[in-house]
């Protein structure tokens, strides 16, 4: 079926793709938004199908769905070549779309994301999360994993970000949150992929991350080629939100190493 996809296209210059994780919107990219849209990249940020303003679609989708909707979007807005990151589910989804179109992307950027197909318990779980969500709504979710998401710490001392992480997760359609836990549960193995990736790639994670600790940054980081390494500290599942300036300093170093785009 056909979907609209709200999107942020936000400066010029070379194309800078990011996707945003599970439960999330693309309003949790807004500090990389405004900081490299003013800094010489036109930065693109879709809501992903099921999420924030796209089209929602009941059922299962998987993460080849995902990623083929990003490619015709990028069609769509004449992007040939970009630089693609993700946090999460989002990182699992760039490693998707390198699967599928590698020769578009210029370099990855993998945040606080694991490259593992789902175990068999994870398996039941997210089929198990995905009823649960169905039934109840994300909010009784939402008020249990923001202190996951968002360190404690930076739940007590930033109330504003915990509030527009709080809504972001409550206010996601239960029917998309759903389809895209079926879709991940049955995710394939990116791990043997990994050694074939040719482009600069930065992993980063937040220090405090209970979802994909460091040393499953450490896992991915080690398995592709000439990858760089950041843990930011002081973060849990989002350092892009609760360390942005230290995230967007890494990001940008990163970016500036970068072969000029053809």
């Amino acid at each position: 079926m056909t979907i609209d996809i709200a999107f942020d296209d936000k400066g010029s210059g070379p194309a800078l793709v990011l996707v945003h994780g599970q439960p999330f919107d693309r309003s949790m990219w807004r500090p990389q938004l405004d900081h490299f849209s003013e800094r010489g990249w036109r930065v693109i940020v879709p809501d992903l199908r099921g999420y924030g303003e796209t089209t929602v679609v009941p059922g299962k989708t998987p993460l080849e769905v995902f990623a083929r909707d990003l490619e015709t979007l990028l069609d769509r807005l004449g992007v040939g070549e970009f630089v693609l990151g993700g946090l999460s589910m989002g990182g699992q989804i760039v490693m998707e779309c390198h699967r599928l179109f590698p020769d578009r992307i210029r370099a990855l950027v993998l945040a606080d994301t694991s490259p593992r197909a789902e175990t068999d318990a994870g398996k039941r779980n997210r089929t198990e999360m995905a009823e649960r969500l169905l039934r109840e709504g994300l909010r009784p979710y939402a008020d249990e994993v923001l202190t996951k998401m968002v360190a404690p710490a930076n739940v007590a001392a930033m109330p504003d970000l915990a509030e527009h992480v709080h809504r972001m997760m409550r206010e996601t359609s239960p029917e998309g949150a759903a389809a895209a836990l079926r879709g991940r549960a049955e995710r394939p193995d990116y791990v043997p992929t990994l050694a074939g990736i040719r482009v600069p790639t930065l992993v980063v994670v937040g220090d405090q991350d209970e979802y994909t600790p460091v040393a499953e940054a450490e896992f991915l980081h080690a398995r592709i080629a000439g990858a760089e390494l950041a843990v930011i500290e002081g973060a849990a599942h989002m350092p892009n939100l609760e360390r942005s300036t230290e995230f967007n300093a890494v990001l940008a170093d990163f970016l500036a190493k970068l072969p000029q785009a053809s």
